[in-house]
């Protein structure tokens, strides 16, 4: 006899508390394998793929895509022994259920000897749950009753011929809607068809889903009355209130990005020094260094193994503060993020052992990791556990800046644009490639003195990157 279980949006790890839902991956009906994916959710970190541990047919999913789930709300049931799916009324009501309450009580778990086949028994966190290969199988749609088939193709958009509209993400789905476009009459260029961002942007560009406005016949002359006036906004009304204001949502990615700014700010006294350095020399040794032949090295990979070196060196900036201790705790390891602008918002992918790897190495951990950002596939473990940033915001135009601290790190040392300046070299005026650097430090790990230590040894490796040999 067949057992119906119900799967629920499992802990993602890292402190995250609820997830957005983006894209089902089996419908009602389905028969599903144990520790297949089941459904894309979008949470403040990453893009993930939730696997449920059943195998079985889904009798009811929980949420529409854009809805957001808390941990530990009902995904989906599973009828756990079943070859036939849950029939026609059963499957119409979950697929409209609105909200977790309405899912069916969960009935008494399998013991091992009967569902050996059919359920992982792993403990479900973030990405899986580590079944073999072995154990998964093609996904087959179960065969469905006249009425039950006829209401899932009803409730499913069409895209011309081919079904569903491709789109995964709900940022995706708002640009289109706010510009009123037809997701229906786009073709995607991603994979299997899939909608992407910039789609939808050529297709605002191009006007390809916009009518031309039409013409209004004459209305007869009639006699004109002036408009009513409009109603005057009381004195002290809140912002609000106001025509024309907008309320956007702080969730997600940005809501996460609020939090731990706002936190970053109540906890931590930073500080901030900086310098100009003349980095001529470093260009033209970047230069050298590619003209040599093999992988080409970032500028920024650069600028991190001047850091590792810098924090051998100032050990005390490579810490975080134990509020409940009262203690400093120096890191072993520098694990180094990077701040990037990606569609989703910033994101500081992290380098693990920056300390440990060459310059080549970093170059290439660097580009690969922001192409991963850039995509949304990011997981939360290469976006958390960084002990120092750099945050390169010359990209953006602008000589210096006071970065926020990514807390619960120590420091983070900022690069502005590299632009040609008059500068006084070999006593004589001239013209070279200067660039800010700044440092905005925690004040309880450190003084003024070891910060500046810190950035003054940058600054010397950047205008004489031989300095930097001496310390390899």
């Amino acid at each position: 006899m067949a057992q119906v279980l119900e799967f629920k949006l499992p802990d993602l790890g890292e402190g995250l508390t609820e997830a957005e839902i983006v894209r089902w991956l089996v419908s009602v009906g389905d028969v599903v394998a144990v520790d297949q994916p089941v459904v894309e959710v979008e949470t403040a970190k990453a893009m993930v793929e939730v696997p449920c541990p059943y195998g079985g047919v889904v009798t009811a999913r929980y949420g529409e895509e854009g809805t957001e789930l808390p941990v530990g709300a009902p995904l989906l049931t599973v009828a756990v022994g079943a070859s036939e799916p849950a029939g026609a009324p059963t499957a119409a009501v979950s697929e409209q259920a609105a909200a977790p309450a309405a899912a069916p009580a969960p009935a008494p778990a399998p013991t091992s000897a009967s569902a050996s086949d059919e359920t992982s028994g792993n403990v479900l966190v973030g990405y899986g749950t580590g079944a073999p290969a072995a154990r998964r199988r093609r996904v087959r749609r179960a065969p469905m009753s006249p009425s039950a088939a006829a209401a899932a193709h009803a409730r499913e958009p069409v895209n011309g011929a081919a079904g569903a509209v491709p789109v995964v993400s709900p940022l995706v789905r708002r640009l289109a809607r706010e510009h009123g476009l037809d997701l229906r009459e786009l073709t995607g260029s991603g994979r299997d068809g899939l909608i992407l961002r910039c789609d939808v942007e050529q297709a605002i560009r191009q006007g390809a889903t916009q009518a031309p406005p039409a013409v209004p016949a004459p209305a007869p002359a009639t006699k004109q009355t002036p408009p009513p006036a409009s109603a005057p906004v009381p004195v002290g009304a809140t912002p609000s209130a106001r025509p024309g204001v907008t309320r956007v949502p702080l969730r997600g990615v940005r809501g996460a990005v609020a939090d731990k700014l706002t936190r970053s700010r109540h906890e931590i006294p930073d500080a901030t020094c900086w310098v100009d350095a003349d980095a001529t020399e470093l260009l033209a040794a970047r230069t050298a260094m590619n003209a040599a032949g093999g992988a080409k090295i970032s500028l920024l990979a650069l600028f991190a193994r001047i850091c590792t070196a810098a924090l051998a060196r100032h050990p005390e900036l490579n810490s975080t503060v134990d509020v409940a201790a009262r203690e400093i705790v120096r890191l072993p390891e520098v694990h180094l993020g990077f701040a990037a602008q990606t569609d989703r918002g910033l994101v500081v992918p992290v380098v693990r052992n920056a300390h440990a790897r060459s310059t080549e190495s970093l170059s290439a951990e660097f580009a690969r990791l922001t192409e991963a950002g850039r995509a949304g596939t990011l997981t939360p473990g290469e976006l958390t556990g960084g002990t120092f940033t750099l945050n390169n915001y010359g990209v953006f135009g602008v000589d210096g800046s006071t970065p926020i601290i990514n807390h619960p790190e120590a420091a983070m040392l900022g690069i502005g644009r590299i632009v040609p300046k008059p500068w006084v070299y070999e006593g004589e005026l001239a013209v070279r490639q200067v660039v800010q650097l700044s440092l905005t430090f925690d004040h309880r790990v450190c003084d003024g003195g070891t910060a500046g230590g810190f950035l003054r040894y940058v600054a010397d490796c950047v205008e004489q990157p031989a300095v930097l040999l001496r310390t390899l």
